[in-house]
């Protein structure tokens, strides 16, 4: 569920020396570099409407005059495969230290009144489980319990909190993937609310909201996935008119969506694996239809992790100067700023901040490509 998100924080706080060895290997991938008039053209398009049907698909947790909160994060249709590979190892252990502890007991109880029973088979079995699952124990704490804190053992769930009366984005992310951030309305650009700025038509895709360097604070772009993946780009426009017309003009008139409650109910594992996927059920050819029938088991697999998962993780809470945020008399959050990490991670993002600095101007025009061939013979 994290993970797309820690390879996100991994790429803010990456070591400048290892940066520039990976790409003197990977030369073809190139860095996208974003121009002001580009920036202000997509600020612009996300101050307009939309379209004339707001909708939100949720999920949404909190709906009320002041604060509209959802369900943020990439790939949490695909929660659950990290969490079936993770009970597995772990029962592993579990079995692997209680076959050598029942070992080790019967060996005891043999040496306190010892009359010539043989003793080597559960010697061997006490030495070979307890020596091979502590191994197996050390290296899954040292690899593999990082991975496993992606789906259990942590928040239930990544939220993304809009506040009208503060005007203020907040988002809800564990200490490994960049902590919670405060960031503000104006400088937000969505991928719902241009064509332009849309990745494969929204097919498959949640909303995208952006925050460039200029407004985050913390030197770097700020990306979040906000709701469900979407079918089309209509969905995506639907959901982001939702969203900013209650932060520009208040929930009046705005249809009211259905909440989401924290609890872990089993539908809630089950329908995200079905997120994105009515687009293909209506336009797939039979054999196509069929296919993803045949693996439906797959999909309940999958969703029994997912439910897993939900179960092993806790409510999400935020903190008090954030809930009380936007009431009479209570403080504003102050926006996040790289200062408010500790020493060696401002010292990497500000090495990395050229990675996500803006160019001043313009674009500059292609020129055209001369041909190479040469012009044909007048005969």
């Amino acid at each position: 569920m994290y993970f797309f998100e820690w390879l996100s924080w991994l790429a803010a706080i990456d070591p400048k020396e290892e940066r520039e060895a990976f790409e003197k290997q990977n030369k073809t991938i190139k860095k996208r570099i974003i121009y002001e008039s580009e920036e202000e053209e997509e600020i612009a398009a996300a101050k307009k409407s939309a379209c004339d049907a707001p909708k939100s698909r949720g999920p949404v947790y909190v709906f009320n005059e002041n604060v509209l909160e959802m369900r943020s994060g990439m790939w949490e249709d695909k929660r659950g495969l990290i969490s079936i590979l993770s009970l597995t190892v772990i029962i592993m252990i579990i079995s692997g230290l209680e076959i050598a502890f029942n070992s080790i007991k019967t060996l005891i109880d043999l040496a306190s009144d010892y009359q010539g029973e043989p003793y080597g088979e559960r010697l061997y079995l006490a030495l070979f489980f307890l020596s091979t699952t502590l191994c197996i124990l050390w290296f899954y704490l040292k690899y593999g319990l990082r991975f496993t804190r992606f789906e259990m053992f942590t928040s239930r769930h990544l939220l993304i909190r809009f506040n009208r009366i503060t005007q203020q984005v907040y988002l809800h992310r564990p200490a490994y993937c960049g902590g919670i951030v405060t960031l503000p309305w104006n400088g937000v650009s969505s991928s719902g609310a241009d064509k332009k700025s849309t990745i494969a038509s929204g097919v498959g895709l949640p909303l995208a909201l952006t925050w460039s360097s200029a407004f985050s604070g913390t030197l770097r772009t700020e990306l979040i996935w906000v709701g469900k993946s979407s079918n089309n780009f209509t969905e995506l426009q639907a959901e982001w008119e939702f969203i900013r017309r209650f932060m520009d003009e208040g929930p009046e008139g705005l249809p009211r969506p259905h909440i989401t409650s924290h609890f872990p109910w089993p539908w809630q594992a089950f329908t995200p694996q079905f997120e994105g996927l009515t687009h293909y059920f209506r336009s797939s050819p039979r054999v196509l239809k069929c296919g993803l029938l045949l693996l439906s088991p797959a999909f309940l697999i999958i969703g029994t992790g997912h439910w897993v998962s939900l179960l092993l993780c806790w409510k999400p809470r935020w903190p008090k100067i954030i809930r009380e945020a936007g009431l009479p008399g209570k403080p504003v959050p102050a926006l996040t700023t790289v200062d408010d990490y500790p020493p060696h991670i401002q010292e990497r993002l500000r090495e990395n901040a050229y990675l996500w600095a803006i160019r001043p101007g313009k674009r500059p025009e292609r020129k055209p490509r001369a041909s190479k061939r040469r012009p044909k013979s007048p005969i």
